[in-house]
């Protein structure tokens, strides 16, 4: 009997540009961890630098503050903390950064709490009602403006680490989780319209969408993966993230987006 055979196996030939060589696909799934919803986050591969960065509400670089467990798990582990959450003012995060935290993570479930639980958003949304827009033009504005200045404030750690790290991610529409190419089109319009170097575009990992990640990443944009519900999944992610850095390496993918 013939069983499916994975692209982890069969080493390729190794691409013009110092690319993650096939060994490091096995080597991700001997440390993948049990079956769970699990997210990988994918950028342009940077050694990782010691630097805490500190922020303050004036200009991102402030006194250092008192050091945490958080700051330890970066220095000693090599682990970036992320906040998974978002909302006004974002101003907010500034003690979180300079508590240890180096990336926030959004998604459209947060945004809707944060919007429909506050009222920092009424003025901005009425006004963008009383000018024609529909309600999800509303919210897609209301969401570019917090990526946008939640991105300003991680900019000192992104700059300072050479953007290893300080990234802010925000999620494609959930209504394109079976849409293949609408995926790969709202990540290069959310990459443009946020036009930030620290902007991470998160994708499903969906069956229909693991393509979408492949074709996002080869344009040179980074991409945020969640919802991996298996290790059958995780290792086609791990695939398609691969493909997409060797295609963005030749320039199939277009390379790296102005």
């Amino acid at each position: 009997m013939t069983g499916a055979v994975s692209k982890l196996a069969a080493p390729r030939p190794a691409a013009a540009a110092p690319l993650p060589p096939a060994s490091v696909r096995s080597a991700f799934l001997a440390s993948a961890p049990s079956p769970r919803r699990f997210s990988v986050s994918i950028a342009a591969g940077r050694a990782r630098s010691p630097i805490i960065a500190m922020a303050s509400a004036k200009e991102g670089n402030g006194a250092p503050t008192k050091r945490t467990t958080l700051h330890d798990l970066y220095d000693l582990q090599g682990q970036s903390p992320w906040y998974d959450n978002l909302c006004r003012p974002v101003t907010d995060l500034l003690p979180l950064i300079g508590s240890g935290v180096r990336g926030v993570t959004s998604n459209p479930s947060i945004f809707q709490k944060a919007i429909s639980t506050s009222n920092a958003y009424d003025d901005q949304f009425k006004q963008l009602i009383l000018a024609g827009k529909d309600a999800e033009s509303a919210y897609w504005e209301l969401v570019i403006k917090d990526i946008q200045d939640a991105c300003k404030l991680f900019e000192p750690i992104y700059d300072q680490t050479d953007g290893a790290d300080g990234y802010v991610s925000v999620e494609v529409s959930p209504r394109l989780a079976n849409d293949t190419q609408g995926t790969v089109e709202a990540a290069k319009w959310l990459h443009k319209v946020v036009d930030r170097p620290n902007v991470y575009i998160k994708i499903p990992a969906t069956a229909e969408c693991v393509p979408s990640i492949k074709e996002v990443i080869a344009n040179g944009i980074s991409v945020n993966v969640t919802l991996i519900f298996s290790i059958a999944r995780y290792e086609a992610v791990i695939d398609a993230y691969i493909d997409g850095l060797e295609a963005s390496a030749s320039g199939v993918g277009g390379g790296f987006l102005e």
